[in-house]
């Protein structure tokens, strides 16, 4: 009969039965479109030394997720720089790893080592360039960004966090955002800007926000000061001057935004990878929010993990409001 090594806390191994050491996984047959997915029975990962193994109850499709899916990394040299690299660290021809970046779930296994979590602990977390968060499984380095969830979030909700929270808290602060800043964001209906309102207001800021008519509502009852509707209103005819000019949804640039920028003020977007040098220090910050009712998730849609393609076909259509989950179990 099979079997495989648990690690307790003791650091004792000890033995139990395994009925079924396979999972079910998304796999990408190569980069491209939404077709390029599929789910597959593959095998689940054991946690190794300084590991755990969570067992995933929701995952989110994000940008990033996104990006390496299509190798989507924007125009000009960099882009195709970015391409390479993401070539090199996934795989030339196909992505060699289940692809997801964001989950949450249950600890059910702690690999040799492991003292900072116990098995049954219900966390969040991003899975860096382990990716794996589109399986019923995970294995993740204790390295990599993983912290309890909060405690009244659902996973679904906890799984829609990390990401765009890590990403709004990023960019905000390195732009300088503190009380009395004044603060547009562009694109606050999206998942990361729906957040970025909320973090914004967090850090003591007045927010102005630009989205579409039919995101007024939903940026209002997350804070904004002031909204408008860009189809309505251009950039050009906004008055005003701001510290901090957000494109969080990366359609902007900065040339566009000029006339808004204060003296001394900052243009940051999302349009790139930057955020992802900094980003994976902030969940237990988030999770404070999250319970001290300063931060809500806004979830658009949740598919099955069946639905992966149908997932990202909404995904890819650029119209969803906040972010698109997947329910794994």
């Amino acid at each position: 009969m099979d079997t495989e090594k648990v690690y307790c806390k003791s650091k004792i191994p000890y033995y139990k039965k395994i009925l079924n050491k396979n999972m079910k996984a998304v796999i990408a047959s190569g980069y491209g479109g939404p077709d390029v997915l599929s789910i597959q029975d593959i095998e689940k990962p054991e946690p190794r030394k300084g590991e755990v193994l969570i067992k995933v109850k929701a995952a989110s499709v994000n940008s990033a997720d996104v990006r390496m899916r299509s190798l989507d990394a924007g125009p000009g040299l960099k882009g195709f720089i970015a391409k390479i690299v993401i070539r090199f660290l996934l795989g030339i021809v196909k992505p060699r790893r289940v692809p997801g970046v964001v989950l949450a779930g249950e600890i059910v296994e702690l690999g040799e080592g492991v003292d900072k979590f116990k098995i049954g602990d219900e966390v969040f977390a991003m899975t860096g360039f382990n990716f794996g968060a589109y399986g019923e499984y995970c294995a993740l380095p204790i390295r990599e960004a993983i912290a309890l969830k909060p405690k009244l979030a659902s996973f679904e909700e906890a799984s829609a966090l990390p990401f765009v929270g890590s990403t709004a808290l990023y960019f905000l602060r390195k732009a300088g955002a503190s009380k009395n800043k004044e603060v547009l964001i562009y694109g606050s209906t999206g998942a990361v800007g729906s957040v970025a309102v909320q973090v914004a207001k967090y850090l003591g800021c007045s927010v102005t926000a630009v989205c579409s008519k039919d995101g007024l509502d939903l940026t209002k009852t997350l804070g904004a000061d002031k909204v408008y509707d860009y189809q309505v209103t251009d950039l050009s005819e906004i008055e005003g001057k701001f510290d901090i000019v957000f494109d969080a949804v990366g359609k902007i640039s900065k040339a566009k935004v000029k006339h808004l920028i204060a003296v001394n003020g900052q243009y940051i977007t999302v349009n790139g990878f930057d955020v992802a040098k900094e980003m994976s220090l902030n969940l237990e910050e988030l999770a404070s929010m999250f319970d001290d009712g300063k931060l809500k998730a806004t979830i658009d849609r949740t598919f099955k993990l069946e639905e992966i393609v149908e997932a990202n076909i909404y995904v890819d259509t650029g119209r969803k409001k906040g972010s698109v989950v997947i329910k794994i179990v």
